[in-house]
């Protein structure tokens, strides 16, 4: 959730749409670290619509954006984040739904509420592939130097990857093996 959350900071011109269904609710108020990132993004407090896209102030909010990609996540897959995926594709925007931002529970209601989403034309993707569309190109910037050091914070196991191969280009040794391996 927070790595989703901060996706808005590897790429700042990504506009950052901030929301909850009742703060006072069920799922509560929005994480403190999330609204520490974005203290001039719009915080929709909606009145207890469960799809976001019901909401007129969010729905205004989307569209002021000018965007008709819209990359998200919700707290549960098969509402918060299904709802508002299929809603969006219904009002011909393209959808990227991180099915690692949400979660369910059971794997059969993940695996129903994505294959919903993807018959309905929404992209359901991870993180990291949603990282690597946005940046293109490791040469570009955002690329390595500022993609490397937030992919380090919150996909700890690429951190190590890149860290590793650093090692290996700095002390100029190669195991076994990977001499042999094709450039």
């Amino acid at each position: 959730m927070l790595a989703h959350s901060a996706l808005g900071l590897a790429f700042p011109t990504l506009p950052v749409i901030l929301t909850t269904s009742a703060s006072t609710g069920p799922n509560g108020p929005l994480p403190q670290e999330i609204l520490d990132m974005y203290p001039t993004a719009p915080v929709i407090a909606r009145q207890g619509e469960v799809n976001a896209w019901d909401s007129p102030e969010f729905r205004a909010a989307v569209k002021a954006t000018g965007k008709k990609q819209i990359i998200l996540a919700g707290i549960v897959t098969d509402v918060c984040t299904a709802f508002l995926a299929r809603s969006l594709r219904a009002e011909g925007y393209s959808v990227w739904a991180n099915q690692e931002a949400s979660g369910t529970v059971t794997k059969e209601i993940r695996d129903l509420a994505n294959d919903q989403m993807m018959r309905a034309g929404v992209n359901v993707v991870s993180l990291f592939s949603i990282v690597c569309d946005l940046m293109r190109d490791w040469r570009s910037s955002p690329g390595a130097k500022e993609i490397l050091p937030w992919l380090d914070t919150y996909m700890p196991v690429y951190g190590m990857l890149a860290r590793g191969h650093r090692a290996a280009v700095e002390n100029g040794t190669l195991i076994p093996g990977e001499a042999d391996l094709p450039l």
